[in-house]
C-alpha cells in the first residue's frame, strides 16, 4: 500500500496562494458576466444609479420586452446570422484547402507563398488605401463585403498546415495515388474527415470573430437594413450615453428619464440576447477546442 506524501507547511502555504489567486482571476472575469445578468432583470433606475451590485432587485423584464418589439434588433440578428453562416463556410474552407496544399513537398514555391502569407501579418495597406479599393471594385455598400472580407486568415491557414503535416503524412497520399486518387479526392474524402478537431477549432474561430465584429460594417455598408447585431448594439450604447449626457448637462423630465432608464436596460438585454448563440453553439465544439489548437500550434 502506497502512503500519501507528507506535505510540509510551505506546500500548503503555496498551495493556499495559488488558490487564493485563481480564485480571485476567477471572481474578475466572472463578476461582469454576471453583472451583466442580474442588471437586466432588475429595475433599470437601480442599475442606472449603481444600486445593482451582488443581487437583482425589483426583478423587471421590460428591457426584454423591448427588444422583442425593437424592430432592428431582430433585423440585425438575421443579417448576423446570414453573415456569419457563410462568412465561417467560406473561410473555413479556405483555411483548409490552403493548408492542405500548403503542408504537401510537391507544392512548388511553397516557401515563396508562405512568405508572402507570413509578411500580410505584419504589414498591410490601411484603411484609407483598402477602403477605396472596396469602392473601386464595387464592394462598397454591398453586405458581400461582410463575407469576404477577412475570410483568408493567415494564422488558420498556418494552424491547419501545422496540423496536416503532423496528422497526414505524405506515404498516406503515395497510397491513396496508386489507388487512382486524385488531389481533390484524397482532399474530400480522407484529409476532411481525419481534421475534424481542426474544422471545429477553425469553425469557432471563425463563428465566433465574425459574430463579434462590427468595424466593417460601420465602414462599408451604408443601409440600416443591412446592418448585423452588434451595429445595432453599439447604436443602443452611444444613444444611451448620449441620452446620459444630456441628462447630466440640462434638466429633463419624467418621460426622457424613464427613456435613458429603458435604454439602459435593453442594452443589458440585446448583450444577454446576442450572446446566447455562441453560448449554445460553443460546448458542441469545445471538446476539440484544445486538441486541435495544440496539434496545429506552430512549433520551434
Amino acid at each position: 500500500m502506497r502512503h500519501a506524501m507528507k506535505r510540509s507547511n510551505q506546500d500548503r502555504l503555496y498551495d493556499a496562494f495559488n488558490y487564493a489567486i485563481l480564485i480571485l482571476l476567477l471572481l474578475l472575469v466572472a463578476y461582469p458576466l454576471y453583472f451583466v445578468v442580474i442588471a437586466s432583470i432588475s429595475d433599470p433606475k437601480l442599475v442606472a444609479t449603481g444600486r445593482i451590485l451582488l443581487w437583482p432587485q425589483s426583478f423587471n423584464l421590460d428591457g426584454y420586452m423591448e427588444v422583442i418589439q425593437y424592430s432592428p434588433i431582430w433585423t440585425g440578428y438575421r443579417n448576423t446570422l446570414i453573415y456569419t453562416v457563410l462568412f465561417t463556410s467560406l473561410s473555413v474552407m479556405i483555411s483548409l484547402m490552403a493548408g492542405y496544399a500548403l503542408s504537401r513537398k510537391p507544392f512548388p514555391g511553397k516557401t515563396a507563398v508562405i512568405a508572402f502569407l507570413l509578411f500580410t501579418m505584419f504589414f498591410n495597406g490601411g484603411l484609407i488605401p483598402t477602403y477605396l479599393l472596396m469602392k473601386e471594385i464595387g464592394l462598397y455598400g454591398s453586405p458581400a463585403i461582410i463575407v469576404l472580407m477577412g475570410a483568408v486568415n493567415v494564422t488558420n491557414i498556418i494552424i491547419s498546415r501545422t496540423f496536416m503535416k503532423s496528422t497526414i503524412p505524405d506515404e498516406l497520399y503515395e497510397a491513396a495515388c496508386i489507388d487512382g486518387c486524385s488531389h481533390t479526392s484524397f482532399f474530400f474524402r480522407i484529409v476532411m474527415p481525419v481534421s475534424k478537431a481542426l474544422i471545429a477549432v477553425l469553425v469557432l474561430f471563425a463563428a465566433v470573430s465574425q459574430w463579434n465584429s462590427w468595424f466593417t460594417a460601420m465602414i462599408y455598408l451604408t443601409k440600416e437594413e443591412q446592418m448585423p447585431l452588434q451595429m445595432v448594439l453599439r447604436d443602443l450604447i452611444v444613444n444611451q450615453s448620449a441620452l446620459s449626457m444630456a441628462s447630466d448637462s440640462a434638466s429633463m423630465g419624467g418621460d426622457a428619464a424613464a427613456q435613458i432608464y429603458l435604454v439602459e436596460s435593453m442594452r443589458y438585454a440585446v448583450i444577454i440576447v446576442s450572446t446566447l448563440p455562441i453560448l449554445c453553439f460553443y460546448p458542441f465544439v469545445q471538446k476539440y477546442f484544445v486538441k486541435g489548437v495544440m496539434i496545429g500550434s506552430v512549433k520551434g
